[in-house]
């Protein structure tokens, strides 16, 4: 298990586009645009950076992505793949270049561009095999989740689809506060539950939408964090989790848990010293890329006790007014998941909130945050937690 890095580096500037169907731009564009964002809020030069991170999954190849629209001068870029969680990839290496001692300044991007890409869901090209794997579309593996759960805790179907509605419904009120954010309309829960079925249970309201976007983050070692602002972002645990796949195989694999959530936040809570997520977590971004996604992660992450998740969702914990907001920028939900920046988006809003500048969906005085993403299967995934704080320890 690592043993962490909890507070050696800090984030001093961040940027992100709106995440939206940019038919009028390029990914080029969407990387000078957060880029630069990032650069003015951390008051730097381009050429002050001497290393730089890009987590994309499909909108281009090697390091020269990046080079080429920021016009670097032959710094190293690193262009990095972790499926769903591409982009949490990206900061994770960029925060262990910094903490190593190797850099003092790097960048952390990430971009997709998906609405060009001819598909109406995620493209992900496939590795050779010998075609027997089962083909599978993302909702379907993921609706698994909602029967499986319904059964085990005695939720009748009525029941549990008003479980799912509630969550989605949170997201898509938080999104319509976000200026930054794809979908900006509050869904009223009914619309929700009749809405038209995609891989039943799950409606096309339970399923993320895709987008274009990209975000940004500079990382500096925290002891210099305070050349640059008053107020960084210390990172207090990274941790991903690759699960080996025998989840369908395994008779004791009944879909209401994934495993490598509860790897990687185990790993991060050790990290950074969290012994008890619901009282010391503030608040949360989850890959939220189903609305059963999202129940199950509240078990797995230990917000809910298991089996629990479902009232918290009824009795409103983990929205803004909640002991535990949970997507307080709308989530994918209302974001779309432009795969290489979602990671970077989750930590773009503990950013915004630690600092004070989240507007209409401001918590009060966050301390503590976590982002999580999730690429593959309930079966079969990798799964990032990070723990961020608006203090360092004492």
């Amino acid at each position: 298990m690592s043993k962490g890095i909890r507070d050696r580096v800090a984030v001093i500037g961040m940027g992100c586009t709106r995440f939206a169907e940019h038919w009028d731009k390029s990914v080029d564009d969407l990387l000078v645009d957060a880029a630069y964002d990032a650069f003015e809020d951390a008051g730097i030069e381009p050429t002050d950076i001497e290393a730089a991170w890009l987590g994309t999954m499909a909108s281009g190849y090697a390091g020269f992505t990046l080079a080429g629209p920021l016009k670097t001068q032959y710094i190293p870029v690193t262009r990095v793949e972790n499926l769903c969680a591409t982009g949490s990839e990206a900061f994770r290496n960029a925060c262990y270049a910094v903490a190593s001692g190797v850099y003092d300044i790097v960048l952390a991007i990430g971009v997709e561009k998906l609405k060009d890409s001819g598909y109406s869901g995620l493209t992900r090209p496939q590795p050779p095999s010998d075609g027997t794997a089962p083909n599978i579309t993302a909702p379907a593996s993921f609706s698994f989740l909602a029967p499986a759960y319904f059964k085990k805790y005695g939720l009748d179907p009525e029941q549990g689809k008003g479980v799912l509605s509630r969550i989605a419904w949170k997201n898509h009120y938080n999104g319509s506060l976000n200026p930054k954010a794809q979908f900006r309309n509050e869904v009223p829960i009914e619309q929700i539950k009749k809405s038209p079925m995609v891989a039943a249970p799950l409606g096309i309201m339970d399923c993320s939408g895709v987008a274009d976007g990209a975000a940004a983050a500079i990382i500096v070692r925290s002891e210099d964090a305070h050349k640059y602002r008053k107020d960084p972002m210390y990172v207090k645990a990274l941790s991903i989790a690759a699960g080996p796949g025998d989840g369908r195989i395994r008779q004791d694999f009944d879909f209401t848990s994934i495993q490598e959530n509860v790897a990687s936040s185990t790993a991060a809570y050790k990290e950074a010293g969290i012994t008890n997520p619901r009282e010391e977590i503030d608040m949360a971004e989850v890959h939220d890329c189903f609305t059963p996604t999202e129940l199950v992660i509240y078990e797995d992450l230990g917000f809910s006790e298991r089996g629990e998740g479902w009232k918290d969702v009824l009795d409103g914990a983990f929205e803004l007014e909640g002991r535990l907001p949970v997507n307080p920028d709308g989530g994918l939900k209302s974001f779309g998941h432009p795969i290489g920046a979602s990671g970077l988006r989750m930590l773009y809003e503990m950013y915004l909130q630690f600092q004070g500048r989240a507007g209409q969906r401001q918590l009060d005085n966050p301390k503590i945050g976590l982002t999580h993403n999730l690429g593959g299967t309930p079966w079969q995934c990798v799964s990032f937690v990070s723990i961020v704080g608006k203090e360092k320890s004492d």
